[in-house]
């Protein structure tokens, strides 16, 4: 699918058809589509497989006049009764009469530019257009890492009173969603600093300004997902100690039970057989006692040893 919007008053709407200075935005193209964009706007048809490529890693590179700008996106989605974070590359085509934006899925960011939520926004200036993408972009990353903390932070209470396996399987789901985000923010990181060198796009001192915040936001990011990575990854790695202690108590317990259940039986079965020469082998109340007793004495030393 292919969009076709413009900025006017600093509000981006939608047009009918592709006019200068107009973003293109494609989701999900069909071949005749791509035949399209290579045709109508000479984009390489490399840059939009790359761009539809859900392995593609963030970079930046230019080929006659025309630069692309790949980005690793976060989204969020629903697996099941579980939520997944993960991230998605959207490609970022710069022509010299146009900005085109290729994804795969539609995603969040793009999605408010289009509806116009993002004010002073002007697709005609193409750099300050994309790199208020990257701030966008860099703004939902610490809008997801927040709501991971907090996700984190419910989970591990709900683990704390129950140690079912369904909260220690949505950590391990946070802490994979936390690397996605530690690797795909450090190779944002590196493509807005071949940015900042000037070598790729034309950068006038506002938008160096704004791509200095996109850089200082992504910083934030980089070090608020290792912050959590490594506390989730502590956690995890306390929790399994703690259902291993768990399972070390309930073993324990059950051996000294099984200690003491076997007393009795060990007395009753010599006085139960055809052997000479025991004390008392008439009377019923003497083994009794006897089981009985060593029962009381096994288990106070078992008590006092913490086995019980």
């Amino acid at each position: 699918m292919i969009s076709y919007l413009k900025s006017t008053n600093g509000r981006i709407h939608a047009v009918n058809e592709s006019e200068e200075g107009c973003w293109i935005n494609v989701v999900n193209p069909t071949e005749d589509e791509v035949n399209l964009l290579v045709g109508e706007y000479e984009v390489e048809p490399e840059f939009i497989r790359a761009a539809l490529d859900e392995e593609e890693s963030s970079r930046i590179e230019t080929e006659d006049g025309v630069t692309l700008i790949i980005l690793d996106v976060p989204i969020v989605e629903k697996q099941d009764d579980a939520v997944v974070y993960t991230t998605v590359p959207i490609g970022i085509v710069i022509t010299p009469r146009h900005v085109i934006t290729v994804s795969l899925n539609e995603n969040p960011i793009l999605s408010e530019l289009a509806n116009g939520v993002v004010k002073n926004t002007h697709t005609a200036l193409k750099t300050q257009f994309v790199l208020h993408i990257m701030l966008r972009m860099a703004l939902r990353y610490l809008q997801y890492l927040k709501q991971i903390d907090k996700l984190s932070s419910s989970v591990e209470t709900n683990l704390r009173k129950s140690m079912r396996n369904k909260e220690l399987i949505q950590l391990l789901d946070l802490e994979k969603s936390l690397v996605y985000f530690s690797t795909s923010l450090k190779a944002d990181e590196i493509t807005m600093e071949k940015l900042m060198r000037g070598r790729y796009l034309k950068l006038y001192e506002e938008d160096q300004d704004l791509l200095e915040d996109c850089l200082i936001e992504i910083k934030q990011a980089i070090e608020m997902s290792s912050i959590y990575l490594n506390i989730l990854s502590g956690t995890m790695d306390a929790f399994a100690s703690v259902i291993s202690n768990n399972l070390n108590i309930v073993m324990k317990v059950l051996t000294s039970i099984t200690i003491l259940m076997a007393i009795p039986t060990i007395i009753f079965s010599f006085y139960g057989m055809n052997v000479q020469g025991l004390p008392f082998d008439m009377s019923i109340w003497f083994p009794t006692g006897l089981a009985l007793a060593a029962t009381l004495i096994t288990g106070f030393v078992l008590y006092k040893k913490d086995m019980l």
